[in-house]
């Protein structure tokens, strides 16, 4: 395993499956893995011939094009670091995320980025646009490079090799850098495809940001080392109106998605009469938030097909846990699954290992996680620890081995010592059948130190504050009763569709009390 590398198992795959779709673009083209590897090895050497070495960082920002996939693998074909970025970032974020990993180069789509460019400019960072008419031709850089593809072929990637730089969410403090490897990136999809017994005969199509290693890893490149296929929406991002049309033309099998798009999907069905006749879908995936168990119930009717969920983050290359395909095991709802091809304990604050059923720290090792963060030894120093790399929730595993989580150590709402686990208020608000959405957070009280609010999106009706609240004092323990509900159409998320509870918390604070904001976290 100490061999794998990412580029090896692309390169097998299109070796054992030439012939087969292995990218599309919905509705213009597709490119089989042997087309695939050709173009990307060709654009490998564009990289070269623009100066690009081993080691180098490379920064991409595209929407879910083509150009932003044949680039990213051609980038780590020349043993450089890719670093993909979000394309809605501001100028302001483009430097902060440029500057922190050292970017020697940013690539960008024919059409322009302008905050992207504005940053690239401030630091002097060469910027070089990439294009694919269609699959009978090549990437063409605006640089304009002579291509040398023994250069290419010269090159040995080694598991070693820095591939992916990524940046933490940031939950409670500034993101944090987060290198992985070839040896990291090529394990995990491996654990990838063994869970899900992804094969050349699988299909899906990308709703995620492929900047995010949710998208990235489990969505495309799993797929790509399997020999299977994978759809880029026309639009470039996730589009409700055109999802289902783009999975019944192009056969999917399966997806993954984050809790919120679920529910935009599962909205969309429940809304619409006119049904279309779905694909038979071997598995749905959920991960990267806390999936309500009424929610995969809802799922799961709706489209005739188990509801798998997942446990993942960065550090770890993406996955850690999921629930087993149902040949292999049941599927809980309101647990993450057992460990995937990784070593997973739950530990106490001294580092020892925790009983079933009993709370502590999920920590992990593995040939997937990270060595450790960039230039961040406070943060190393507390995430790795008695041998272990320490995520930061707190769970426990049931007898069948199965992980459930309580949610995130920072984020465990502490009231008067009784600790609460947001999670648990989400799960209990969402098995309303009025609501859509939910929230639960903590606030600063002079009382308790911590007091539960809520935001929670309804689904239509009038339901107010006092009959949300008479609700929750018949689901839930009176000191786990919000205190204040939001009723709202919004909340606040992240790019990849993440809710982080500290900025809900400011988001509708801020509403409340104008004058007195409590930051929460650095």
């Amino acid at each position: 395993m100490e061999t794998v590398t990412l580029t090896g198992l692309l390169h097998k795959a299109a070796a054992e499956f030439p012939t087969r779709r292995a990218l599309s673009v919905s509705g213009k083209f597709d490119l089989t893995h042997a087309q695939l590897q050709h173009i990307i090895d060709h654009a490998a050497s564009l990289l070269i011939a623009s100066g690009i070495h081993p080691g180098d960082v490379v920064a991409l920002t595209f929407p879910n094009t083509v150009e932003l996939v044949i680039m990213f693998l051609a980038v780590i074909r020349c043993r450089a670091t890719a670093a993909p970025l979000n394309s809605a970032y501001t100028a302001e974020e483009f430097e902060f995320y440029l500057s922190d990993s050292e970017s020697k180069l940013l690539l960008i789509p024919a059409e322009g980025i302008k905050p992207a460019e504005a940053a690239a400019s401030k630091l002097n960072i060469p910027l070089v646009s990439a294009a694919l008419q269609d699959e009978n031709s090549k990437i063409t850089l605006s640089s304009n490079p002579e291509s040398n593809i023994d250069s290419v072929k010269q090159l040995v990637n080694d598991p070693a090799d820095v591939s992916l730089f990524l940046h933490t969410s940031g939950t409670t403090s500034r993101p944090k850098g987060v290198p992985l490897t070839q040896l990291n990136l090529g394990t995990s999809v491996l654990n990838i495809k063994s869970v899900y017994e992804l094969t050349e005969s699988d299909s899906t199509v990308i709703v995620l940001p492929l900047f995010h290693v949710h998208g990235l890893l489990a969505g495309l490149l799993s797929s790509l080392v399997s020999g299977a296929a994978v759809t880029l929406p026309a639009a470039g991002r996730f589009s409700a109106s055109t999802f289902w049309t783009d999975m019944i033309k192009y056969k999917a099998t399966w997806y993954t998605a984050v809790p919120t798009i679920h529910q935009i999907i599962l909205d969309r069905h429940e809304s619409n009469p006119e049904r279309p006749r779905y694909p038979k879908l071997r598995f749905i995936r959920s991960c990267s938030a806390s999936l309500a168990p009424s929610i995969l119930e809802r799922l799961e009717a709706a489209f005739d097909a188990p509801v798998l969920e997942a446990y993942a983050m960065t550090e770890a290359s993406h996955l850690m846990t999921s629930n087993p395909l149902l040949n292999n095991g049941p599927h809980k709802a309101g647990s993450v699954g057992k460990p995937v091809g990784q070593e997973m304990a739950i530990l106490n604050e001294q580092g020892e290992i925790q009983p079933p059923y009993s709370n502590g720290e999920v920590c992990i090792r593995g040939l997937n996680v990270t060595k450790g963060y960039k230039n961040n030894p406070e943060a190393n120093k507390s995430a790795f620890q008695f041998g272990w790399f320490h995520t930061g929730d707190v769970g426990f595993f049931d007898s069948d081995g199965y992980l459930h989580l309580v949610g995130r150590i920072k984020e465990l709402i502490n009231r008067g010592g009784e600790k609460i686990s947001p999670i648990e208020v989400d799960a209990v608000l969402l098995a309303h059948p009025a609501v859509t959405q939910a929230v639960a957070f903590g606030v600063p009280d002079e009382k308790y130190g911590e007091e539960i609010n809520c935001a929670v999106i309804l689904r239509g009706g009038s339901l107010d504050e006092a009959e949300i609240t008479k609700y929750c004092k018949r689901n839930l323990a009176s000191f786990k009763v919000p205190k204040k509900v939001f009723i709202t159409d919004s909340v606040p998320k992240t790019a990849t569709g993440k809710i982080q509870r500290r900025i809900v918390a400011e988001h509708f604070l801020a509403q409340t009390s104008a004058a007195k904001v409590p930051k929460f976290g650095a």
